[in-house]
């Protein structure tokens, strides 16, 4: 089982046509996910990798069933497209797009609430079960990263997620559910968010959170572990440890504003609700070893 997608789930890919949705489509079915078609405005009765191309995600569903959307288009359309996925009946999309306009995200987020859907994403790289399905841009033949197995992870950031995860893997576990959540201020789902669906998920043992600085989401993970909502064991990894306060630093959702934000309370939140943080990437899997032990 797993949480967001598996080989079972029917994924439409809008933007198809275009040169990163077209590779990753290939790549995405070499795994086993199960594509069943393409959406881009007026390139109906091409086909891509042998999936048909429909001019519209209403064409689309009308011919096909569809469980899931990934979006490769471009920061100014995925509103639309979101929307059109949306009107669709689809309740699962991933976007990658990186500088979506923040007012936009705020629209999308709030569409999907109002359609009990989910959005994952912008600027992510997707979402992956490994050796089932993924929606996104993972290199997947990586296997010292990718490999199967019970621990879940969320990222934030895009660069530290193959690393992270190659610790976990080294330490004797593999992935059961990888989502990356996105490093924009405005993620479509946040951390918290997630944590019912890991929590309901028999396949996943415990979380690893790849976080950094800036926003609250670490800090809701802690009040959910705090609270009791969440009992699986956590291991975290905070990027941006010596970021100097009010400076961006990378994502342009890790400043730290107002006194929240910094690395400093985020460790504090998760320790004091029974997590583990680990001070290096190298750590993550020895402290899954002794929060599993307990």
């Amino acid at each position: 089982m797993s949480i967001f997608i598996d080989k079972d789930t029917k994924v439409l890919v809008q933007g198809i046509t275009g040169k990163e949705g077209s590779f990753w489509t290939k790549h995405m079915m070499e795994l086993g996910t199960d594509v069943i078609g393409g959406v881009t405005p007026g390139k109906e009765g091409q086909t891509v990798a042998g999936k048909p191309v429909y001019h519209s995600v209403r064409r689309a569903v009308a011919e096909h069933e569809a469980d899931a959307a990934m979006l490769f288009v471009p920061p100014r359309f995925t509103k639309d497209a979101v929307f059109e996925a949306l009107d669709g009946g689809i309740k699962k999309i991933v976007t990658i797009a990186d500088g979506i306009p923040l007012h936009e995200m705020v629209q999308i987020r709030a569409a999907a609430a109002s359609c009990g859907a989910m959005v994952i994403g912008g600027n992510t790289s997707g979402v992956i079960s490994p050796g089932e399905a993924m929606m996104g841009m993972f290199p997947y033949w990586i296997d010292r990263v990718y490999k199967p197995g019970r621990i879940g992870v969320m990222t934030r950031s895009g660069s530290l997620t193959n690393e992270v995860t190659a610790m976990v893997v080294r330490a004797g576990f593999g992935v059961s559910s990888l989502i990356g959540i996105g490093g924009d201020p405005v993620p479509g789902t946040r951390f918290a968010e997630m944590l019912p669906l890991y929590e309901g998920d028999e396949s996943t043992d415990a979380v690893v959170i790849i976080g950094e600085l800036g926003g609250t989401m670490e800090e809701e993970v802690a009040e959910a572990m705090a609270d009791g909502s969440f009992s699986k064991p956590v291991v975290a990894f905070l990027g941006g440890r010596t970021a100097p306060k009010g400076k961006r630093m990378g994502h342009a959702g890790a400043i730290v504003t107002g006194g929240k934000g910094t690395v400093e309370g985020k460790i504090e939140a998760l320790t004091a609700a029974g997590g583990l943080v680990a001070e290096r990437p190298r750590f993550v899997g020895d402290l899954l070893k002794e929060l599993l032990r307990r």
